[in-house]
C-alpha cells in the first residue's frame, strides 16, 4: 500500500461485512459493527461504484430492472468477494472460540484493519489479550474514528503500529502487552497476497521464532492457477491504489514452505471445503471463491 495512504482494501472488506451484516438474512458472519466503522463520505462513495456497477449490467432505461437488479446483487458481491471475505473471517473467529476453551490468551490479528472483533466480544474481554497489528497509516484512520465515534477502547485491546515491508513483528510487539511464553493465535487474513514473498516468509519465521510451541497462524492465500483470470480482471485497479497482488502459493508445496519457515500445516481448505463448510443450502448464490485457500499452521 502507498505509504501514507488508508489501506483502501481493509475499507472496502468493511464494508462488504457491513453490507452482510445489515441486508443478508442467512449470516455466514455477523459483523453489526463494522459499517460504523467507515465514514458516511465513505461509504457513499462505496455505493456510487457499486450503483454504476450495476447500472453497466442493468441498464436504468430498462422496463424489468428492478428484478433484473435483484438477481445481478449476487454476482456482483461474488466478484467483489463479499463470500470470501465472510467465510475467512467465520473460520477464524470459529477457530478462535475453539482456541480459547483450550486455553489459549493471546490473539494476535495481523494487518487488523478496520477489525471489529474487541468491541463485539465483550464475553471474552477477561479470557484473551488481543493485538491489533498494522501499517500506521490505517491504524492511525481507524483510531481516529474511534475516537469521532466515542467508543470506549476495551481493556484487553493493543494497537501495535507496524509496516510489514520493513519492520519484524518481534520487534514491533516489543514494549507491549505480549507474552513471549504466552501460547497465541495469528491471524493473517487478505495480507499475504498484497506482500512479496520474501516479506510473508520473513513473517512467519518471526512468529515461529518468538512464540511458543502449538502456536499458531491462520491465513488465506492466491493459488497460481486460479488467480490468472483474477488477475487479468483486477490488478490494473489494485495497482492503481498501490495494493497489487505480489504473492501466490501452490497447496501442494505449502506444507514444505511452512515446515522450512518453522512450522506444520494442521489444515488447509480448498474451495470446494470452503463451500461445504459455509456455502451448502444457501438460496442467495454466493460461493466459494476459486482462487483462495485458507490454511492454518501450528509453531513447532
Amino acid at each position: 500500500m502507498k505509504e501514507k495512504q488508508v489501506s483502501l482494501t481493509a475499507i472496502m472488506t468493511a464494508y462488504l461485512r457491513g453490507y452482510h451484516a445489515t441486508k443478508d438474512t442467512s449470516k455466514i458472519f455477523d459483523d453489526f459493527l463494522a459499517y460504523p466503522l467507515i465514514p458516511e463520505e465513505r461509504r457513499r462513495l462505496i455505493e456510487q461504484g457499486f450503483s454504476k456497477a450495476v447500472e453497466k449490467i442493468v441498464p436504468e432505461r430498462d422496463s424489468a430492472r428492478s428484478e433484473q437488479v435483484t438477481n445481478s446483487l449476487p454476482s456482483l458481491l461474488q466478484a467483489m468477494g463479499l463470500p470470501h471475505v465472510l467465510s475467512r473471517s467465520r473460520y477464524m473467529e470459529d477457530n478462535l472460540d475453539q482456541a480459547v476453551k483450550q486455553g489459549v490468551k493471546q490473539y494476535v490479528i495481523l494487518g487488523a484493519g478496520l477489525d471489529t472483533f474487541a468491541f463485539r466480544r465483550p464475553d471474552l474481554r477477561s479470557q484473551v489479550q488481543v493485538f491489533e497489528v498494522d501499517h500506521p497509516a490505517t491504524q492511525a484512520f481507524k483510531l481516529d474514528r474511534l475516537a469521532e465515534l466515542e467508543w470506549d477502547i476495551p481493556s484487553n485491546l493493543h494497537f501495535v503500529p507496524m509496516d510489514f515491508t520493513k519492520e519484524n513483528l518481534a520487534d514491533a510487539l516489543k514494549g507491549t502487552a505480549y507474552h513471549l511464553q504466552s501460547k497465541t493465535l495469528f491471524s493473517w487474513l487478505g495480507v499475504t497476497m498484497y506482500l512479496a514473498r520474501n516479506e510473508v516468509l520473513a513473517t512467519l519465521r518471526s512468529i515461529a521464532d518468538m512464540a511458543p510451541v502449538d502456536s499458531t497462524v491462520i491465513f488465506d492465500y492466491f493459488v497460481p492457477e486460479a488467480v490468472t483470470s483474477y488477475l487479468k480482471e483486477n490488478q490494473e485497479d489494485l495497482q492503481r491504489i498501490g495494493e497489487p497482488i505480489q504473492t501466490v502459493f501452490d497447496p501442494s508445496t505449502l506444507a514444505f514452505e511452512l515446515g522450512n519457515s518453522g512450522f506444520r500445516l494442521d489444515e488447509n481448505l480448498s474451495p470446494s471445503d470452503i463451500e461445504e463448510r459455509y456455502f451448502q443450502g444457501r438460496r442467495d448464490d454466493y460461493h466459494a471463491s476459486q482462487h483462495v485457500r485458507f490454511a492454518r499452521a501450528v509453531v513447532e
